[in-house]
């Protein structure tokens, strides 16, 4: 890897920070945060991403027929990190850029493409992705939400689950079966629906955050136009393949272990607050040993997305080595929570809007999301057996 960015990166870079300075609301992180209240933060994150689609920060590395700026990769990491760093709100179409967009450039045809990439950058259209069943998350390919071929049109029924932002979604790549009378992972097939077509009905899941990301989606009788289907008809495993590596891919774990180190330099910073007795917690020793043991872990963690990145400037798409970052960095995050709950004592289980609250209830809210971590996109169970059979070659 080469750690040095070049004189035209380094500019790039000073270009994304003036930006992102002149574009962020004034006093942002300090007296203006995102609203409160989850629905106005959602349309609050849609019309940030509008704005950095005025400003030219959308599909950093896309084709520039797509609406892209046509850089490079590495100019798309530098973009992560410098939103990260800057705290900007994190993206709600990031199903649509990073999923359905990376999927269609691989699989779909040209006539989808030019469809529905402008209009993902453009953040007219929000995604959400139909994989996940109540008895078939981690095990996808168990999959029982059918489509039926029916004239010029499939008829969807079924049911999905953990449908992240459905309820701002227009769109939702949606993994069906349309053949059971071959291996389970023969049998399906990749569509894109329109979440305004009948039959569909969204139930939101409330988590044990207060927040309704996720959310139940049902489909009964939903008609899918056949020009809907990406690649070939049954071949929706390997297309699924590519969209979960990419789910699981070095630009949202580059982006995650900017803002991680920031959560735990505020750790940092309450631990030399808070009293352990007569001293200071970041005094006791064994609070210290793993207050450096994440910053050891962090760091690696941005090792790790280097070296991505590195695979990926040389040509070579993700594989089932992104299994080890998801792994790796799901982890990590649940340790650091864990540790932050323990450090800073009882009143960290006060929540935003107490005015008793440490760092406006970000501690709590990150524990409880962080519960998350090992289960969604693949739990870790599922990819530890990614890495150790498709990986390290070990027999099943």
């Amino acid at each position: 890897m080469d750690f040095n960015y070049s004189p035209e990166e380094q500019t790039f870079r000073d270009e994304v920070r003036a930006w992102l300075a002149s574009a962020l609301p004034k006093g942002w992180g300090k007296t203006a945060f995102e609203p409160e209240d989850e629905d106005e933060r959602a349309h609050f994150r849609i019309e940030w991403e509008r704005k950095l689609y005025e400003g030219g920060w959308s599909g950093i590395s896309w084709p520039t027929k797509y609406g892209g700026r046509g850089a490079t990769l590495v100019e798309q990491g530098i973009f992560a990190e410098e939103c990260a760093r800057a705290q900007a709100p994190e993206g709600i179409n990031v199903i649509g850029r990073n999923l359905a967009a990376t999927t269609l450039m691989h699989h779909g045809n040209e006539a989808q493409r030019e469809r529905y990439l402008p209009k993902i950058l453009a953040a007219e259209e929000i995604w959400c992705q139909g994989f996940s069943e109540p008895n078939a998350g981690s095990d996808l390919a168990s999959a029982r939400c059918r489509a039926v071929a029916d004239g010029d049109d499939f008829v969807v029924n079924g049911q999905k689950i953990w449908t992240s932002f459905a309820q701002y979604s227009q769109w939702c790549i949606l993994l069906a079966r349309t053949d059971q009378d071959v291996p389970k992972h023969k049998g399906l097939s990749f569509f894109l629906v329109d979440m305004k077509s009948p039959g569909i009905t969204i139930r939101p899941l409330t988590q044990i955050s207060g927040e309704n990301e996720f959310n139940e989606t049902f489909f009964e009788d939903v008609r899918v136009p056949k020009e809907n289907l990406v690649g070939e008809l049954n071949d929706g495993w390997r297309i699924a393949m590519t969209t979960l590596a990419y789910e699981r891919g070095a630009e949202d774990a580059l982006a995650r272990q900017i803002r991680f180190k920031q959560e735990l330099d505020l750790l940092i910073a309450k631990a030399q607050d808070v009293k352990l007795g007569s001293k200071a917690a970041i005094d006791d020793p064994a609070i210290r040993q793993r207050l450096a043991t994440s910053i050891v872990d962090l760091e690696l963690m941005r090792m790790n997305c280097l070296r991505e990145f590195s695979k990926a400037i040389k040509g070579e798409k993700p594989g089932p080595e992104s299994s080890l970052m998801k792994l790796y960095w799901s982890h990590v995050a649940q340790d650091m929570a864990d540790m932050a709950m323990e450090v800073l004592g009882p009143e960290t289980l006060l929540m935003q809007g107490d005015p008793d609250t440490i760092a406006r209830g970000r501690f709590p809210m990150s524990f409880m999301q962080s519960r998350a971590f090992t289960i969604y996109s693949g739990t870790s169970e599922i990819q530890r057996n990614i890495i150790a059979e498709r990986v390290l070659g070990l027999p099943k």
